[in-house]
């Protein structure tokens, strides 16, 4: 009668360790959703400009007319730095931030990226990727990659890699069946010049006041 209990129990066991394992799948396969992509604006060897319907409703102001100058003036704002953990935030804090993007990669992407945010609906971003050669260009390319929306009077700017290789295939020259995944994008502390126009929304995330910034006179300001 003991062994039938044990044996019964341990079933029992095995079937709710069964039930958990699925019910954890389910819960992470929910918070792994993220945001597509539907169309492509523009692609070349140099800058790829997407539009990525968000999962989760949101309330974008899109779409909004920016001019291609307009565009490289809030960009040419932007410089960013790696988050880091402690003890290495108190050796990075020591430098300055870069800026986001070289002029050239500013011309290159403003006019497609200008054009890409014409053409968004409230629940969709405008995704972005500025190619360079890699260390190693047959396997890998050098790449700033985010992307950007905008909410009246906010424009949002998120940046996933900065000047990060990136595989240039999916999968390996020696076994197509070994995929090569991008790396997990990084955490990172963007800032924006002049600093009065960079600001706080309503859910305490860090964003431009684009409108005041380009009605200012400083949007035209010279390259730093």
């Amino acid at each position: 009668m003991g062994r039938i209990m044990r044996q019964a129990l341990w079933r029992h066991m095995v079937l709710w360790t069964c039930v958990a394992g699925w019910s954890v799948g389910l819960t992470l396969g929910g918070c792994a959703r993220l945001p597509y992509t539907t169309r492509t604006v523009h692609e070349d060897q140099r800058v790829v400009v997407r539009v990525q319907q968000e999962v989760a409703p949101t309330s974008y102001t899109h779409p909004v007319q920016l001019s291609s100058e307009e565009m490289v003036s809030l960009l040419r704002g932007f410089s960013i730095r790696e988050q880091q953990r402690l003890p290495l935030r108190w050796f990075t804090e020591e430098l300055p931030p870069k800026p986001l993007f070289r002029e050239d990669e500013l011309q290159a992407l403003a006019p497609h990226l200008s054009q890409g945010i014409q053409h968004l609906g409230p629940n969709e971003r405008a995704h972005f990727e500025v190619r360079g050669p890699g260390l190693n260009p047959g396997y890998g390319r050098d790449t700033i990659a985010g992307w950007v929306a905008v909410r009246d009077p906010y424009l949002y700017v998120t940046i996933e890699y900065f000047h990060t290789q990136l595989p240039v295939r999916k999968s390996d020259d020696y076994d197509s069946n070994y995929p090569l995944p991008p790396p997990t994008p990084k955490d990172y502390i963007l800032y924006f010049e002049p600093g009065r126009f960079w600001s706080t929304d309503e859910a305490k995330a860090r964003a431009v006041a684009y409108r005041q910034f380009l009605k200012s006179g400083e949007a035209g300001t010279a390259p730093r």
